[in-house]
């Protein structure tokens, strides 16, 4: 049995974040950051990754373009 790479990474992330939390709730700060740091990484983070998927979905807009979309679906499903 062997352990995947992703699970190993994902396991660290947890304790890094349990950890974190522990301390936090001890009082101590082990990350100094503060509110505004956290915010704008997370609308910077949610910025992107909506800009990645608005980017790679398929966006049809016009009427041929969602028909040739229903078509394809119709297609794939034969």
């Amino acid at each position: 049995m062997k352990i995947s790479k992703g699970t190993v990474i994902r396991t660290i992330c947890l304790g890094i974040a349990l950890i974190n939390q522990i301390f936090t709730i001890a009082g101590h700060s082990p990350l100094p950051i503060d509110d505004e740091t956290v915010n704008l990484a997370v609308t910077t983070t949610a910025t992107i990754v909506t800009s990645l998927a608005a980017w790679w979905k398929n966006n049809s807009f016009t009427s041929a373009a969602i028909e040739a979309d229903e078509l394809l679906i119709r297609i794939k499903q034969s």
